[in-house]
């Protein structure tokens, strides 16, 4: 992968942004290593139960893995690194692929960094939009993915332990209270990240993530928000399109290293 940057975007708000996207994917189950933030989250999201490599520290980057390793495995989980343009020490990236392990995952975090006031967009006849709590919006987009119970209520734990506020809404079918579709926002200062946005299968094709996302957006900026961000897999061409046409464009780039077995 080729680390996309946006060059006409400040350093200072990406780096900002990328502070940002940490803060709202923070577990209560984390800890630091020598510059290293370590995260064991059992949830779903890796971003959540992985390395981001954030200061140089002081040990050499082979004692540092074997370091991380341990404690990985001690928790029970797979070892995954989060490599950005910010990954400390410059090179990392390429240690890591000298040690064998794999890239997995490109993302783009796409930024729109001038929410126009936007208005709450009206809704197909039949659906309404529904405020959730934590506990309920972990439920609902856990059983869209088809999530197991353990993902679910780590990500409810997770949204319950956050240090920014999250608002999570869904879709509703008005005569049988169908979830067709649900999102969520992280709130920090002017900065808004949209966060598991997911269409149900049998609604795709509507308009509806879009529809969602506008709904997210304007109450967001009635509440402050100016800058707005989020992550997307790169190969995802049609959320992508769907984002774009909101007014993001891509700002820069992540993925993953991990061992081979781990990969999948």
């Amino acid at each position: 992968m080729t680390p996309a940057t946006l060059p006409t975007l400040p350093q200072t708000l990406l780096s900002r942004i990328e502070d940002a996207g940490l803060n709202a994917s923070a577990p209560p189950q984390q800890r630091w290593l020598d510059g290293w933030l370590l995260r064991f989250s059992p949830g779903k999201a890796k971003r959540a139960r992985c390395i981001n490599a954030v200061a140089e520290g002081r040990l050499s980057i082979d004692e540092k893995i074997a370091l991380a390793q341990r404690a990985y495995r001690d928790a029970g989980l797979p070892l995954f690194v989060r490599i950005t343009p910010f990954s400390r020490p410059p090179g990392l990236d390429a240690r890591l692929a000298g040690l064998g392990l794999v890239s997995i995952d490109d993302t783009r975090v796409m930024v729109c960094d001038e929410l126009s006031p936007i208005a709450t967009p009206a809704l197909p006849p039949g659906v309404s939009c529904h405020l959730l709590s934590h506990h309920a919006f972990a439920q609902t987009v856990g059983r869209l993915r088809g999530s197991p119970l353990a993902q679910r209520q780590a990500h409810a734990q997770r949204l319950d332990s956050s240090p920014v506020s999250f608002r999570g809404f869904a879709l509703k079918r008005d005569d049988d209270a169908a979830v067709l579709a649900c999102g969520q926002f992280a709130l920090e200062d002017e900065l808004v990240g949209l966060y598991d946005v997911f269409t149900a299968e049998a609604s795709r094709g509507q308009g509806l993530a879009r529809l969602l996302c506008q709904h997210l957006l304007a109450d967001a900026r009635e509440r402050g928000a100016r800058v707005a961000y989020l992550q997307v897999e790169g190969d995802n061409a049609a959320a992508r399109s769907v984002y774009h046409r909101l007014g993001f464009n891509d700002a820069y780039a992540y993925h993953y290293r991990c061992a081979a077995a781990d990969a999948a």
